[in-house]
């Protein structure tokens, strides 16, 4: 028995208001009976250096906070799979506490992840990263796979990264320092003091450290260590626990109405 959306899905449980719809707390043949044009998400982050103040699961922890926030509000609509943790971080790894795939074999694991989505009916496939070392793997994985399944005119293959939304946090906070993403930065370190404080060390007297302005607009290949000696790149010292709440909701909002697109897609249309 098929399903037309999620909605209908939780319908025929029984307890629509109490059941989370989770690609892993579903036995496989109610996997199976989903919508083919129900949106699954896999959202991919890191477990890497964050300086000498973050922990090193800091990019997994965001994403999974940015995915808790966000699923509630599209819990009708989109399929949310686990957080996959091992990511992309070779140029971390003169710092310890790195653990990180090859690009190479990274990049294969994502075009697996959409090879196994397809084969069980899925058409919209959507990565939410959360580490920037998994930006171009995830770009490159999304374009192999739309060349392997050239004959299909009906898959949507989609990667954000949550924070390349459009989102402008210093317009809310004008005491928001920093106007992009840096690593173990003031945004990053803002939402950690958010979710988990009791992570956090000493921030309070660590030095700016400059993202640069590498060759732009060009771009040089880069290793951590080639930017920065103490392992941050950015304004450490300037977050707070509210500039964090503001930054999760701001980029939850952002990532919803995103979400909002993929499920309002047409199935042939360019634009979305």
């Amino acid at each position: 028995m098929g399903f037309d959306s999620i909605a209908s899905f939780r319908r025929s449980t029984g307890s629509e208001s109490e059941i989370r719809v989770l690609f892993h707390e579903l036995p496989a043949p109610e996997i199976r009976d989903l919508a083919p044009d129900t949106p699954i998400v896999f959202p991919i982050a890191a477990i890497e250096q964050h300086g000498p103040h973050l922990p090193v699961m800091t990019d997994t922890l965001l994403t999974q906070g940015l995915i808790d926030r966000i699923e509630p509000r599209l819990h009708d609509r989109v399929l949310f799979a686990p957080v996959q943790w091992f990511g992309n971080s070779h140029h971390h790894l003169d710092f310890n506490g790195t653990l990180s795939a090859a690009p190479r074999t990274y990049l294969d694991m994502l075009c697996s992840l959409m090879d196994n989505a397809i084969e069980q009916g899925f058409r919209r496939i959507v990565f939410i990263n959360g580490h920037g070392g998994n930006d171009v793997p995830a770009k490159q994985a999304t374009f192999e796979i739309r060349q392997k399944y050239s004959h299909r005119e009906d898959l949507l293959l989609l990667m954000t990264t949550y924070w390349g939304l459009g989102v402008e946090p210093w317009t809310t906070d004008p005491t928001i320092v920093q106007r992009d993403m840096g690593h173990a930065c003031e945004w990053e370190t803002s939402m950690v003091l958010q979710l988990r404080p009791d992570l956090v060390r000493d921030y309070k007297q660590l030095e700016s450290v400059s993202t640069g302005n590498p060759f732009r607009p060009g771009v040089r290949a880069w290793k951590t260590q080639d930017r920065t000696v103490p392992g941050y790149i950015g304004e450490p010292r300037f977050a707070t626990k509210e500039k964090g709440a503001l930054l999760l909701d701001l980029f939850s909002d952002a990532l919803v109405a995103w979400l909002e697109r993929v499920v309002a897609w047409d199935g042939q249309s360019w634009d979305g």
